[in-house]
């Protein structure tokens, strides 16, 4: 099984420590060198699965390093960057980063781009099935591709009883019935807003990808492939 090696680029303690404590919970390896040179020397004495490269680093810019990095390898490399301004991350882009993040950002979001970036490079390098979800019932916990969804109580009750009976379609009253202690309390649209949170963190380690599915005036079902 190959080993994940993760090189990350980062002058601020803080937010390397934090790089550090998410990349290893998902159990890859990882470095995290404060400066452009030491990330150049470990880069030729070491197999590194991918980068996470700041772009104001205090000896170079991170874009030319970069070009450096570019010049040798297609190792896949992730844009940290202070700063919003469009024509950065197009700069970014451009070069040769596969992805871009802005500070402040969520080291979960950071791992989920990871993981995708390296599935795209190497389908096997994230030793797990894409698209799948896993159950923690002791933590009540739903992960998707990995990554903890972070799923509030109703959220998680919600999304546990559509993967429980995938392809089974649930009214909103029998999701009401069965999760809220006095469900006449409860109306359609709060099921509606739930499902658009689960959604919305899906897509957030997913993209654009389509796991629940709306049938009008009925109610929701998830997909019969993602059954658990």
């Amino acid at each position: 099984m190959q080993t994940i090696s993760i090189l990350a680029v980062e002058d601020e303690p803080s937010i390397c420590d934090n790089i550090i404590y998410a990349v290893e919970r998902e159990g890859f390896q990882i470095s995290c060198v404060s400066t452009g040179q030491e990330a150049l020397e470990i880069l030729k004495t070491q197999t590194i699965s991918l980068v996470v490269l700041d772009v104001g680093l205090p000896d170079m810019n991170g874009f030319e390093i970069c070009k450096e990095i570019r010049q040798k390898s297609n190792i896949p490399i992730i844009f940290l960057t202070a700063r919003n301004d469009e024509i950065d991350k197009i700069l970014g882009l451009e070069i040769g980063g596969d992805d871009y993040m802005t500070k402040p950002f969520s080291p979960r979001e950071l791992v989920a781009r990871i993981k995708v970036i390296l599935r795209r490079s190497n389908p096997e390098s994230t030793n797990e099935k894409p698209n799948e979800f896993t159950l923690d019932i002791h933590r009540y916990q739903i992960s998707f591709q990995g990554v903890d969804l972070g799923l509030a109580r109703y959220e998680y009750m919600i999304l546990k009883m559509l993967l429980t009976k995938a392809g089974r379609v649930y009214t909103r009253s029998e999701i009401m019935d069965a999760i809220w202690a006095e469900p006449l309390a409860s109306f359609d649209r709060t099921i509606d807003t739930h499902i658009k949170t689960i959604r919305s963190k899906i897509r957030d380690i997913a993209g654009d990808l389509e796991v629940i599915k709306t049938h009008r005036g009925i109610g929701y079902s998830i997909l019969e492939k993602y059954s658990l």
